[in-house]
């Protein structure tokens, strides 16, 4: 059964990138000089550095492991990606004429643009009609398998707000930024006493990273647990 799924690297303290950068980059070469960069690069470098990686971006090296048989299987599970307009502006070039997806991507956005077509099964779909819409669209372009939401921060949080999202993967890094993007925030759109209910099924540490995987219950009330307010309670604590 087609589920929804996103992964995120992120660092202790929950950021995905350093402090957001405002400017208008015409290429990546003007984004990895911004703040953005050096908090990306440091909660990614896992999987910069695993093999599986580097083989589906086209670069020869990198590291035989459990982190990169996570790549693996994260690229293998996919058979549509639903991504956010900054992130396809920023990997357009550096994506080239074969991209690492291989497989149809549904950008969310509200500039509409051509069909983009690109070797090796990659094709970009420009989703003008909102982010239940494209959801929509890569379910049923996946054939079966999963829907991965490629990012950003703020398109994974949409998703989740709306309740479509199944399947939550964070790969922690051990470093705290201190400052940056933070993955979750306010913009949830939970209601006062309420959270997002997850449930882990999968911890896997390696030496550089954590990889936990939750399956998402969606929105529950939030239960206040008064036994803290009974003289009983605090009296049988003190003996």
């Amino acid at each position: 059964m087609t589920k929804v799924t996103a992964q995120m690297s992120v660092s202790l303290d929950g950021c995905y990138t350093g402090p957001r950068d405002t400017h208008d980059h015409q290429d990546m070469s003007g984004w990895m000089r911004g703040p953005e960069a050096p908090g990306f690069f440091r909660v990614t470098r896992w999987a910069v550095d695993a093999m599986a990686w580097r083989e589906r971006q086209g670069f020869a090296g990198g590291e035989q492991s459990v982190d990169s048989e996570i790549v693996a299987e994260t690229f293998a599970a996919a058979g549509a990606y639903v991504m956010g307009r900054r992130m396809f502006d920023a990997g357009e070039v550096p994506w080239g004429d074969e991209p690492p997806f291989q497989a149809p991507v549904f950008v969310v956005t509200h500039r509409p643009r051509e069909v983009l077509e690109r070797a090796g099964g990659t094709s970009f779909t420009f989703v003008t009609e909102g982010v239940e819409r494209a959801v929509e669209l890569a379910r049923a372009a996946a054939g079966g398998k999963d829907v991965a939401v490629a990012g950003g921060g703020e398109l994974l949080r949409q998703v989740l707000a709306a309740g479509l999202l199944d399947q939550l993967e964070l790969h922690i890094a051990p470093v705290l930024l201190g400052d940056g993007q933070r993955l979750f925030g306010p913009d949830l759109g939970l209601g006062a006493g309420e959270g997002v209910e997850l449930t882990p099924v999968r911890v896997v540490e390696t030496p550089g990273v954590t990889h936990i995987r939750y399956t998402v219950n969606g929105r529950s009330k939030l239960v206040l647990d008064d036994r803290g307010a009974s003289g009983d309670l605090v009296a049988s604590a003190g003996q």
